[in-house]
């Protein structure tokens, strides 16, 4: 596998803040190449300000890491019911 033409999918910064019931949670997810040439997928979740938790999956091919990153945000997408807040999508400052 070549991972130099291999293209990532983009960071994700995702926030559920409600002040009132002192929510403020965070979950990021982002992709790398590893020296082999796997497709590295991090999520990292916790309170904000904290150091909060991680976990990392490796996937041979885009199309395998799409699919778990896509499970990763159908999950983010209950949380309104879970916890009473949504998460938002954060546009990353670069």
């Amino acid at each position: 596998m070549n991972g130099a033409n291999l293209s990532l999918p983009e960071p994700i910064e995702l926030v559920a803040l409600d002040p009132a019931r002192n929510i403020r949670r965070r979950y990021s997810i982002t992709a790398s190449l590893d020296l082999f040439g796997m497709i590295v997928v991090e999520a990292r979740w916790g309170r904000i300000g904290a150091h909060g938790q991680a976990q990392r999956h490796a996937f041979a091919d885009r199309a395998a890491a799409d699919r778990h990153i896509a499970t990763i945000l159908r999950r983010r997408g209950t949380a309104e019911t879970r916890i009473g807040v949504p998460y938002e999508l954060m546009i990353a400052k670069i």
